[in-house]
């Protein structure tokens, strides 16, 4: 398959200080991106709280490893396609995927994303059809056994959107919500949930579809539900 890149730069610092920092910055802009990141070590990032990487074009394919403590990946996606997995492996990782952010080269319609983490203390932000409707989405969130104290956060703005979170620890927050229609099996949703704390909130909105499947085991739940038709 031919690949297209107008522009793209990017930029990798590696500072071999006792704190074993790797930076990467990405700026891209072009018909496709395909990229493929290992971090091993700690204060992994990829973008920062100030300087997001980004990638605008029709196509993007990203997967990034992350293997250590306090990683930060902070991402924006523009345009048609965005497929993605992300692996963090490590303690204190902080995750912003935006897909959508700008609306300035189409609108991440079709989405397959995917987060796995095993650590503690994660949070992970994930914000999908921001300012158009990213149709078909197809997200999963998947915290591994031992992931202890996470703050889970999932908007998917679409039609006919699944969303899939199943995390096994404790001490676990998470806020999700799923907006736009539904029909042709959108607005699934799959939650499981093993020991400690679980603050959950969902919203749903229709027109059909809407289904929840929750399993949930432990305590001090706290779960509000909002389905609409």
């Amino acid at each position: 398959m031919k690949k297209i890149i107008n522009y793209i730069m990017f930029v990798m610092l590696m500072v071999t200080t006792p704190l074993f920092a790797n930076d990467i910055y990405v700026t891209q802009s072009g018909a496709s991106l395909t990229l493929d990141i290992l971090q091993d070590g700690e204060n992994n990032t990829i973008g920062n709280s100030t300087t997001a990487s980004a990638s605008t074009g029709a196509t993007t394919s990203l997967n990034i490893d992350q293997v250590g403590n306090s990683n930060v990946i902070k991402y924006q996606i523009n345009g048609a396609t965005y497929t993605g997995v992300i692996n963090l492996a490590g303690n204190s990782n902080n995750v912003d995927l935006n897909c959508d952010s700008t609306n300035g080269n189409s609108s991440c319609g079709s989405v397959n994303a995917v987060v796995n983490f095993t650590g503690n203390s994660n949070d992970i932000d994930l914000d999908i059809g921001q300012t158009s409707s990213a149709t078909g989405a197809d997200v999963d969130l998947v915290g591994n056994s031992g992931t202890d104290s996470t703050v889970l956060a999932a908007t998917v703005d679409g039609n006919s959107v699944v969303l899939t979170i199943t995390v096994n620890g404790d001490s676990n927050n998470y806020l999700l919500d799923i907006d736009g229609n539904g029909d042709i099996n959108g607005h699934t949703l799959v939650h499981t949930h093993t020991g400690g704390l679980a603050d959950v909130d969902i919203t749903q909105s229709g027109v059909n579809d809407n289904l929840i499947n929750l399993t949930t085991s432990g305590d001090s739940h706290n779960i509000d539900i909002i389905q609409r038709d």
